[in-house]
């Protein structure tokens, strides 16, 4: 569900911080923060994600959740999903300063938001709910929203604990039996997803399948980019899920020209 990482870096929670407007400005100190990267992808220019993107369309959306030390990891997988599905939305947590579009968002009528997150403690089972739900909300005309926390297991405990304004929502655990692809840290289990194979899943499930497995063969690219570039190799013929994105994108030039 979550990038499995951590960093020690303080972030700000002062609600009249100019930092809460934006996602924090923090140079990436780290093995690999000299490398010089794409403005576009964020990945080594060795290895440019750029020439693979290709936008979809769904019915549902992802909106994440994401905590400020998130943006600055250059393995993040979240914004993934934003290069996808162009409706996405990313907010910034603050415990102590909820993001005003978030709010406005979860009061308008138009969408359905689940908050995504296991069903392991009994304290809000009254809250837990199937994808059944999420295809009901589409057949009642509302916007299925996944609320994805983007963090560590720790990060995402507590934004989950402690964000009041989540506390009314339904809670949808992810129920799969896909065992993670992330090749760019090793994860406690093989059950536990990164953000974007998260996305691909829950999309996949309730019938967003284009979408799926567009953003499937976009995670396959960055998996393959950017562990090729950990070794300094370039890769010189597209992968398998390369040439799906490229077919793709012809496909669609070819369309818009007729």
């Amino acid at each position: 569900m979550l990038d499995d990482t951590s960093s020690a870096v303080p972030y700000a929670e002062d609600a009249n911080s100019d930092v809460l407007r934006r996602p924090p400005r923090r140079e990436f100190k780290a093995r690999g923060s000299f490398v010089e990267r794409c403005e576009g992808c964020n990945l080594p220019t060795l290895n440019c994600l750029c020439p693979f993107r290709v936008e979809a369309q769904s019915r549902a959306q992802v909106w994440l959740l994401t905590h400020p030390l998130e943006h600055h990891k250059p393995t993040n997988t979240g914004r993934l999903i934003g290069d996808v599905l162009p409706a996405t939305e990313v907010f910034t947590w603050y415990r102590t300063a909820p993001d005003a579009r978030l709010l406005s968002l979860l009061a308008d009528p138009r969408y359905a938001p689940f908050v995504i997150f296991p069903d392991d403690q009994p304290d809000y089972a009254e809250r837990v709910v199937g994808m059944d739900a999420v295809v009901r909300s589409g057949q009642e005309d509302k916007i299925p929203v996944f609320i994805i926390i983007d963090g560590t297991w720790r990060q995402a405990r507590r934004i989950f604990r402690k964000s009041p304004y989540l506390d009314a929502l339904p809670v949808l655990p992810l129920r799969t039996q896909r065992q993670t692809r992330y090749r760019l840290r090793k994860p406690a289990s093989q059950a536990h997803l990164c953000t974007a194979e998260v996305a691909i899943e829950l999309l996949r499930q309730a019938g967003d399948i284009d979408a799926a497995e567009i953003l499937d063969d976009y995670f396959d690219a960055f998996n393959d980019s950017y562990a090729s570039s950990r070794i300094y190799h370039k890769i010189e013929q597209p992968t398998a899920a390369m040439h799906r994105l490229l077919s793709r994108q012809r496909r669609e030039a070819a369309s818009t020209a007729e």
